[in-house]
């Protein structure tokens, strides 16, 4: 299976493919390593970013794409373009598109750690996150996490 996992920062969606088969995972080589949004905010561009979003996924046959998801308020919220990308993303016919909340990316971390340092991916630095969403979602597509601690019911006061 072909993750696409994205991280998007200002008016570009850093990108980094990752595949798992056999035990093994893969780091395909892919022709871009970002996406630029023009900053211009017309109708025509927000719908050629999703077509070349759209073609690239296409042609490396991407399975799945998983975003890593931004805070809506304070010091680290997503600005306005990157809602809009995220959205253009989302909207794309016959992809499958996940948001990855900071929370479940950290507990997937956490139980299945990097084992190869990212240093020796051959990957860019600044495409750290976008690697180990891609590398989080396959962990929890390989080992989901447990479900969650049932609390039995309170018996009521007498």
């Amino acid at each position: 299976m072909k993750i696409c996992g994205v991280e998007l920062k200002g008016s570009e969606a850093i990108i980094c493919l990752l595949s798992f088969k056999d035990g093994l995972f893969n780091l395909p080589d892919c022709r871009v390593r970002k996406i630029e949004f023009n900053k211009r905010n017309a109708t025509g561009d927000i719908r050629y970013f999703q077509s070349t979003f759209s073609k690239l996924m296409a042609d490396y046959t991407i399975s799945a794409v998983v975003i890593k998801e931004r805070p809506l308020k304070g010091k680290f919220a997503g600005g306005a373009l990157g809602f809009k990308m995220e959205s253009a993303i989302q909207l794309i016919d016959g992809l499958d598109v996940e948001t990855m909340s900071p929370q479940i990316f950290k507990e997937s971390i956490k139980r299945n750690p990097v084992v190869v340092p990212f240093t020796e991916t051959g990957l860019k630095a600044f495409q750290e996150n976008a690697f180990t969403v891609a590398y989080a979602q396959h962990m929890n597509i390989q080992h989901p996490p447990p479900p969650p601690e049932v609390v039995p019911a309170l018996e009521p006061l007498k």
